[in-house]
């Protein structure tokens, strides 16, 4: 039976309307990025359920909710604070440039009201720019807080990160995605991304989801997450 939200679906329409419009010389850059990344055996090494899951205190979107807007803590969103609340569901994404990340975030956004149902709280991490996260909130109406992991860090620390290869920054370029300025100088850091991965922390700081994707065009759909609540 498929799901209301049926992400999947959604995200296989995209990757279908790409195929019929985009070169296969394009095409192929992209199949072989994946595939490659899949190679480093990323997937195997992410954090699993029963690990603890890494703190964090992160800049959110000025535009979502849960912010804690004083001169000497700018609109930092911290871990322990939203545990202390309820468990936690934490979806990495790559960017505002990926149709794949805000189709996903969307589903989120129309799922959002059964995580408060469950007593959760959801945040999207990305390694954009805060600017760029709140460009993000404004256009796709999203009213969770979208926050700002400069250089992939926390993303590294979930064993989700890598960076970009040669070839496919390239074709970034190419295609007028400008990973230097979404994400602003992060030294050696600027071309590090997640894989698309979401994680479920319960209170007691443990994970109990976690499942991530070196292809992009894969994600978990948001009623099979909220199932484990």
């Amino acid at each position: 039976m498929p799901h209301s939200s049926d992400l999947q679906s959604k995200l296989d329409n995209i990757t279908t309307q790409t195929r019929a419009l985009v070169q296969p010389s394009r095409l192929a850059i992209t199949d072989a990025a994946v595939q490659d990344l899949f190679a480093t055996g990323i997937e195997d090494r992410i954090l699993s359920n029963g690990a603890t899951a890494p703190s964090f205190d992160l800049p959110n979107a000025a535009a979502t909710t849960l912010t804690h807007a004083t001169a000497a803590n700018t609109r930092l969103v911290h871990s322990s604070d939203l545990l202390a609340i309820g468990p936690v569901i934490v979806v990495f994404f790559r960017g505002r440039w990926c149709p794949y990340c805000m189709t996903q975030l969307e589903a989120w956004q129309a799922a959002f009201p059964q995580v408060r149902e469950k007593g959760a709280l959801l945040v999207a991490i990305s390694p954009q720019l805060p600017r760029q996260n709140d460009f993000t909130a404004q256009h796709h109406n999203l009213t969770f807080p979208l926050l700002s992991d400069g250089g992939a860090t926390l993303a590294d620390a979930f064993h989700v990160a890598y960076t970009v290869p040669e070839p496919m920054q390239q074709h970034y370029r190419s295609i007028m995605i400008n990973i230097p300025f979404i994400h602003g100088d992060q030294g050696p850091n600027t071309w590090r991304l997640p894989i698309p991965a979401t994680f479920v922390i319960a209170q007691s700081g443990k994970i109990i989801f976690a499942e991530a994707h070196a292809d992009h065009r894969v994600r978990p759909d948001p009623q099979d997450v909220l199932a484990t609540l």
